[in-house]
């Protein structure tokens, strides 16, 4: 075989490996109720415990990156041959976290099976946890702000101006946040506080910028609301939708 193919076959093989570790969680049954039982009895109480400190400790470090955990990843590295007790395990990490860490952990997006965690001793009925407390967050939460008053959805362009009145401009580095544009187009959205989507038929290639699923989840659309209303000394209710919108989150909070 001449060098040329084997390196051809080598990197079919690498993403054949790859294609394998993306569909791991579409091989995965959730066990039933009975099957879980059954596993349980043939494995010893410490043998649990043991695969429940794993699987915290797995999240704890994943978590450091605010990237959100895969199911996929967790039955691939951690869970390995005790995914047949995969709903018992998951239940004791869920309380190990509330009870121990003062964490909640979340599933943000039933399809994909991705987790993230909160901060439960921070969150009340009317605000989830997340708080601009540094540089970074402060200017995630800045872009939030706009794409919520615009009800939604902001273009690229309207959040690139509004950063540049900042004096965050895109197209140079920043001393605090480095290369501003790769922040929010990427490291933003793989923490899932953005989604970045293309806006179709644009030439030029246009996109817009929405809310991504762990902001839904962390993030205070009242506290976004009373910040911009004071910024215009204005009554939070003088705008309607958005002020309807917060109270919708503050109801749903409340009832978790």
């Amino acid at each position: 075989m001449s060098q040329n193919k084997r390196l051809s076959s080598s990197s079919q093989s690498k993403k054949l490996s790859s294609t394998q570790g993306e569909d791991e969680d579409a091989t995965f049954t959730q066990p039933s109720t009975s099957q879980v039982q059954r596993s349980l009895e043939k494995l010893l109480p410490s043998q649990v415990d043991q695969k429940t400190a794993e699987v915290v400790q797995y999240i704890l470090v994943k978590n450091q990156k605010k990237i959100p955990i895969r199911r996929a990843d967790l039955v691939k590295h951690v869970f390995k041959e005790y995914r047949s007790v995969y709903p018992e395990i998951m239940k004791r990490v869920e309380r190990t976290f509330d009870q121990v860490f003062g964490l909640k952990l979340i599933k943000i997006d039933t399809r994909n099976q991705l987790y993230i965690l909160t901060n439960k001793l921070e969150a009340t009925a009317d605000a989830p946890s997340f708080s601009p407390a540094d540089p970074k967050t402060g200017l995630l939460f800045v872009i939030l702000s706009v794409i919520f008053m615009k009800q939604g959805v902001a273009k690229e362009g309207m959040i690139w101006n509004i950063l540049g009145k900042l004096c965050v401009n895109p197209a140079k580095k920043h001393e605090v946040f480095g290369d501003v544009k790769k922040l929010v187009t990427d490291e933003f959205v793989r923490q899932r506080y953005l989604e970045y989507a293309p806006i179709p038929h644009t030439d030029p290639p246009e996109h817009n910028i929405l809310w991504g699923p762990r902001a839904n989840a962390e993030v205070s659309k009242a506290k976004i609301l009373e910040f911009v209303a004071e910024l215009h000394e204005e009554d939070p209710q003088n705008w309607r939708n958005q002020f309807a919108e917060a109270h919708s989150q503050a109801s749903s909070s409340s009832q978790r």
